[in-house]
């Protein structure tokens, strides 16, 4: 019971010493949920800082670095200095950039699609009709030119990992609107990328906001559903059984977060076997549907079940998915290499797109396409002079949105005349993540969450969004 004397001293208490005093103990635990509208730790809807223009998002992620030179940002000025020595100095260097470098054309036509006159490499055969309603960001630049350091800076926001992934944060800060689900689930290749499962970790956060991967081959989730002796009424009495002993051995431990989310995990487990057979059933879609997505065709069939899986979850109230297309590292036969890679995600992102344009769901859709850097406008001879490719390249990349307020049949930015570095409307990796948060109704200077001695945010100290990109 707090006495007279002790009121009347909190009455006199700075609110900015009261914050970090309750930061700087155990009360930071009660007091970091106490900033949510619900408590941080459960599953419930909470409200977004300011009327968002997406409630969802769906994150394309080319592990690999695909080349923006040889996708969506031509340099017809490499043409013409084709196999011209190039010297680089000065500039971070990844181990395979050594010897003598050449300027390399790219081996791929490139048209003006749509009323938006987009360039897009004509190897997008279908992405080409979709043109109109993305908006292509040319000016995004990041740190880091190796695969894990980069790949944790475009997924996390921290080159060095061990920070949360920006749909942990997604979840964290705005919570599950289907209780049956996941609110963050990603969908990655049997290989995971560089740096791992870390890449979709929920970092310092509860365990719960961590990413839940669906496996590439086989059932997507093992143990779905319970043996058939085993009823939903013994199921659960064995859950309240299992949770009542938890809960004395977390009486004796408080502040134990990781008890708390293995708790949490086996109710989330139990109430997935009621919803999750349902939406992972992708034959419940018409043959139409599945044609379209090119399921059932050899190059297309991986991805396109991918991106189909992502509209069926969203659509049921996931609230962040991203999906896995991997290997555009080509340092070599690039024409060869990346021909194959974007005939087996061109077809399925467009269906994604469209799919979700003509249900109603593209405009609350955050959609977002990137790798974790670009590639650079120069590369060594290989092959005896006919091996073309390109090396890491952290100052251009290729990326770019649709839906969710994003502004739709616009090109935004720019690289310079050889694509090697962003030039105009040039913004780090940081407020490309605070303009997401932005979208789906987050401000990224008060989503925090304290740790080690500070709050801690997704863009690690703050950034700015990009305006020019929001609709």
């Amino acid at each position: 019971m707090v006495t007279m004397n002790e009121r009347a001293h909190f009455q006199f208490v700075p609110r900015r010493d009261f914050l970090y005093g309750l930061g700087a103990s155990i009360g930071s635990l009660a007091f970091t949920s106490m900033l949510s509208a619900d408590d941080a730790d459960n599953r419930s809807t909470r409200r977004p800082h300011h009327p968002p223009k997406a409630n969802r998002c769906i994150f394309l992620m080319m592990e690999g670095g695909p080349s923006h030179i040889d996708t969506f940002d031509p340099k017809p000025e490499l043409a013409k200095r084709h196999l011209q020595e190039f010297s680089r100095s000065g500039e971070e260097q990844s181990a395979m950039s050594s010897g003598k470098r050449y300027f390399v054309k790219s081996p791929f036509e490139f048209v003006k699609a749509g009323e938006s006159g987009a360039d897009i490499n004509s190897a997008w055969e279908h992405l080409q009709t979709c043109v109109d309603d993305m908006c292509f960001f040319r000016g995004a630049y990041v740190e880091s030119v190796n695969h894990p350091t980069a790949c944790y800076h475009v997924n996390t926001g921290n080159r060095f990992g061990g920070d949360p992934g920006v749909g942990a944060w997604v979840n964290y800060g705005l919570g599950s609107v289907n209780e049956n689900l996941p609110g963050f689930v990603v969908l990655p290749n049997t290989s995971y990328p560089q740096g791992g499962s870390a890449n979709w970790s929920n970092g310092f956060l509860p365990a719960q906001f961590q990413g839940t991967p669906f496996r590439a081959t086989g059932s997507p989730i093992l143990d779905l559903n319970p043996p058939q002796w085993v009823s939903r009424d013994r199921q659960r009495a064995n859950l309240d059984l299992l949770s009542s002993l938890n809960e004395k051995h977390l009486e004796a431990r408080p502040g134990r977060n990781d008890l708390e989310a293995r708790m949490e995990s086996y109710e989330l487990a139990y109430r997935m076997q009621t919803e999750v057979p349902e939406v992972l059933d992708l034959s419940a879609e018409s043959a139409e549907t599945l044609r379209m997505y090119g399921i059932g065709e050899r190059k297309t069939d991986s991805f396109g079940r991918k991106c189909l899986l992502a509209r069926r979850l969203v659509e049921k109230g996931v609230r962040f998915v991203q999906a896995y297309a991997s290997n555009w590292d080509s340092h070599d036969y690039i024409h060869r290499a990346h021909g194959s890679l974007i005939r087996s995600v061109d077809k399925p992102i467009a269906a994604l797109l469209k799919d979700l344009k003509q249900r109603g769901l593209l405009k609350n859709t955050l959609v977002l396409f990137c790798g974790e850097f670009g590639r650079t406008p120069d590369n060594g001879l290989r092959g005896g002079g006919k091996s073309y490719g390109r090396d890491h390249n952290a100052n251009a990349m290729a990326m770019w949105f649709a839906g969710g307020g994003t502004k739709s049949g616009h090109t935004i930015g720019a690289t310079d005349e050889i694509g090697a570095k962003a030039v105009e409307c040039a913004h780090h990796i940081r407020d490309v993540h605070v303009t997401m948060l932005h979208l789906l109704g987050l401000d990224d200077n008060k989503l925090t969450y304290y740790h080690a001695g500070r709050f801690k945010q997704l863009s690690q100290f703050g950034g700015q969004v990009i305006r020019e990109l929001i609709a």
